[in-house]
């Protein structure tokens, strides 16, 4: 065949592989997911609706390209990837890039968003879904809710398919008679992916959600359908059958199966055994409507203008109704009917614009049909590579963009910044290292004009709350010369008195075994070992309010008193360790906790947000009954371990009768219960001092007094 020939042939293939019910289908698909987020009780199955896209995709571009024959494998792989990449990158590109810019403008850096710039970069290349499967969050974590990329997986599935369809069908299409060779290609890649779904399914959930691998078998189910349908003599682009009784009664059964797993698949069972009714339910519409006359029911109204015009928009649909629903998480909140009535009506006005103004016009370009293949397929990597380029110049400028108060006052809100500050000629520094899966940060000071005050080291252990002293730690080393050593493992309490949950279990206590024999080793006489953790039940995460009555019960209830009773016996076991070696221990008497996150609430755009709700202020009583069980705990270990002691920061974060997460309008906290930049800098004489007097101590029972007296003391 020469080339005009075939070129012919690929547009006469573009040509009749349409069909108005598959937009239909496509429609309930996107329904489906963006039911499923808007409320996921609504439609507890409606992330199904990925699985049926697979389906169709499969399906489709075998039919867009199912027809050529004769073709150069070189010609066949141009031609396919430029369709595509007419198809997919001109919307996502530009949804990136918009989304970008809306993220760097309203929504902080913190631990609920630091992998969201990481996802969307890597989203322009089809791997978002890698990232998101590398940083172990699974499709129902928090970080995931808020995450305006997340979607992207699923694209990152069909583009990494779609690297390797072409090699794959090029059997089908090739001169020679290699139909049945195709065949067994993806019959085989079928079975092998399905088996890969169950085994991951049991033994890692995240990778079984976001890997091709595990996804392979619905996508290659549309191929397959495609191919049968093709040996069969069932024409593409043909309507020449009506219905039949069987073929409708057929075709109604597989919507039930569709409609069976959307409303009743458990979410954590994708993508298996939860995809299999969408997916063959999926193939059983595609095949008993294929080829046939709008003349039945259920064909008429998969092809009736309305529900087609929801189906030719679902690609940008998708697109936008992630993003616009985490915006408005981060923002507004999206709680209320009147607010998922909004986040609905501007997905739809999105998509819309998207679909006449960005998608149809580089899609149908008479212009881009004469152009060689090549150059559409290198034209759209170079617009991926700049649109990546400027989504990492926007995050780049993040600080200077952004419309917070928290990232034009980071210095008051984060505890992680510079010092910038010298004493007597020193300066900081400041290294990392990681034991198992946490990091351990050793501060220290160089290029002093003055020796060290102490030759005597602080080690510290503990979880995200210890990490939230780092600017204080830093100081200590900065002033004093004391060397820190800081061992952090965030979730990972260590003598927490808490429970842990479960998918924890293990790795906190690896990390914390580890660690406290690595302290055990290395500490010497004079050594001040510090273990600040959260050690009260929380009323609200950077990501969710909690359940007030369950806090209260995870304090008092005699469960969690025989729980701490049990801890500090194992605590008192192992600081007798720790002081047989000469070490001091200090215990850090538990910080106010709050039930909103105070970041989340510090701008014009969010102060309305529900999860601010509760206000940015407890009385000073409330938080000293709630920690109380604490302190008495801490009492009867100091006075089984002499060389134990307490110190309190309440006193200086609250001096008053009601405790505030502001001070003058500076922030003391960064969420409910980790303290800001602001608050390190007011702690930190006061920590100074109380570390110094324990390091002139002349012997291992004189423990010196803390900022405020209580019953360990």
């Amino acid at each position: 065949m020469n080339p005009r020939q075939m070129n012919v042939s690929m547009l006469a293939a573009e040509r009749h592989a349409y069909a108005p019910y598959i937009d239909g289908l496509r429609a309930i698909a996107v329904l489906a997911v963006i039911i499923y987020h808007l409320h996921a009780q609504w439609l507890p199955g409606g992330l199904a609706g990925v699985d049926i896209f697979f389906v169709i995709s499969g399906f489709v571009v075998s039919a867009s390209v199912g027809g050529l024959s004769s073709v150069s494998l070189p010609r066949f792989m141009l031609y396919f990837y430029a369709r595509r990449v007419q198809r997919i990158a001109p919307a996502l590109i530009v949804c990136l890039v918009a989304t970008a810019l809306v993220s760097v403008l309203f929504i902080p850096s913190a631990w609920l968003s630091d992998t969201n710039s990481k996802t969307g970069l890597f989203a322009f290349f089809g791997l978002s879904n890698l990232v998101l499967a590398k940083t172990g969050n699974d499709y129902f974590s928090p970080r995931v809710e808020f995450n305006p990329y997340m979607h992207t997986w699923s694209l990152g599935v069909e583009e990494q398919f779609y690297l390797i369809f072409p090699i794959l069908f090029f059997l089908w299409v090739s001169h020679r008679p290699q139909k049945k060779r195709a065949l067994a290609v993806f019959g085989g890649g079928l079975v092998a992916s399905l088996i890969c779904a169950k085994w991951l399914s049991v033994n890692h959930e995240t990778l079984a959600f976001y890997l091709i691998f595990s996804r392979f078998w619905e996508l290659a189910a549309g191929v397959l359908l495609y191919q049968a349908l093709a040996l069969s003599g069932r024409p593409f682009g043909v309507a020449d059958r009506g219905a039949t009784v069987f073929t409708s009664g057929a075709a109604l059964l597989s919507l039930a199966l569709v409609g069976t797993g959307l409303v009743f698949s458990t979410p954590t069972s994708f993508p298996f055994p939860g995809a299999l009714l969408p997916v063959v339910g999926t193939l059983g519409l595609l095949a008993f409507l294929h080829g046939r006359r709008t003349d039945g029911v259920l064909h008429r109204v998969l092809a009736s203008r309305g529900v087609v015009f929801v189906g030719k928009i679902s690609y940008s649909l998708y697109l936008w109704h992630w993003p616009v629903i985490v915006l408005m998480r981060w923002t507004t909140g999206v709680d209320t009917p009147a607010l998922k009535a909004v986040a609905a009506v501007s997905t739809f006005a999105l998509a819309t614009a998207s679909y006449y103004f960005v998608e149809n016009p580089i899609r149908r370009a008479p212009r881009l049909r004469q152009w060689p293949r090549a150059a559409v397929v290198g034209s759209g990597f170079a617009a991926v590579v700049f649109g990546a380029a400027l989504t990492f110049g926007l995050y780049h400028a993040q600080p200077r963009l952004s419309l917070s108060v928290v990232a034009h006052q980071a210095d008051d809100w984060y505890p992680y910044g510079s010092l910038n500050q010298r004493y007597a000629g020193c300066s900081e520094k400041w290294d990392a290292r990681k034991l198992d899966d946490g990091p351990v940060w050793t501060y220290s000071r160089v290029g002093c004009d003055v020796p060290a005050q102490y030759t005597s080291r602080l080690f510290v252990i503990g979880d995200s709350h210890a990490m939230a002293y780092s600017l204080m730690f830093r100081e200590l080393a900065l002033h004093t010369g004391v060397e820190v050593l800081s061992y952090n493992n965030g979730g990972c309490a260590f003598i927490g008195f808490l429970p842990v949950a479960s998918a924890d279990v293990e790795r906190c206590k690896a990390y914390d075994d580890d660690a406290f024999a690595e302290i055990l080793e290395k500490v010497r006489p004079g050594d001040v070992v510090f273990m600040p953790s959260l050690r009260l039940p929380r009323f609200s995460d950077q990501f969710a309010r909690f359940d007030d009555r369950a806090a209260h019960d995870a304090m008092f209830s005699d469960a969690s008193l025989e729980q701490r009773h049990a801890g500090e016996q194992e605590a008192i076991r192992q600081l007798g360790e720790l002081t047989a070696k000469g070490a001091k221990v200090v215990l850090e008497a538990p910080e106010p906790v709050f039930k909103m996150p105070a970041f989340r609430c510090a701008d014009w755009f969010n102060r309305n947000n529900p999860i601010c709700t509760p206000g940015s202020q407890v009385t000073r009583g409330d938080i000293e009954a709630y920690r109380a069980p604490v302190l008495e705990s801490y009492a009867r270990i100091a006075q089984a371990v002499p060389s134990v002691s307490v110190w309190d920061p309440l006193p200086i974060l609250c001096p008053d009768a009601v405790c505030s997460m502001h001070a003058d309008g500076v922030p003391l906290f960064f969420d409910g219960d980790h303290i800001s930049g602001y608050a390190n800098r007011l702690l930190a004489p006061h920590f100074q001092q109380f570390i110094a007097a324990l390091m002139d101590a002349p012997r291992p029972g004189v423990r010196p007094l803390t900022v405020s007296a209580h019953p360990a003391q």
